[in-house]
């Protein structure tokens, strides 16, 4: 089994910074792309940022210049920058990864909790 656990959301008002970290652990065979995720209240969850295991990244038009996504393959840790925040960013934010474990070879989906980040006016 893989558990991903994120960490470092809060409240912030707008302009400011966060870091947004997840670290996968469990029975991890291979750890593919990561990504983060968003869920606004009442819409629907999408794509903040993905990163793959050869430091490719892909960012939604909404968070570029914003936001940095970075990895670290040894750690299995996957961070999220968040810089100029602004009011429309607060959502709970997901981490996701596509892993295969020991017990499986074949890559599946893998989510965090989500964690909350709000940002004020």
């Amino acid at each position: 089994q893989v558990q991903l656990v994120e960490s470092g959301g809060g409240l912030v008002q707008s302009g400011g910074s966060l870091r947004l970290s997840c670290a996968a652990s469990g029975s991890i065979f291979r750890l593919n792309d990561m990504r983060w995720y968003r869920q606004a209240p009442g819409k629907q969850r999408e794509l903040v940022v993905g990163i793959t295991s050869g430091d490719k990244t892909i960012y939604a038009d909404s968070v570029k210049g914003r936001f940095t996504i970075s990895r670290d393959n040894a750690k299995n840790t996957v961070t999220l920058q968040m810089n100029s925040l602004k009011p429309e960013d607060t959502a709970i934010y997901y981490c996701n990864a596509l892993v295969a474990t020991t017990a499986s070879l074949i890559f599946r989906d893998y989510w965090g909790q989500g964690t909350q980040v709000t940002v004020s006016s």
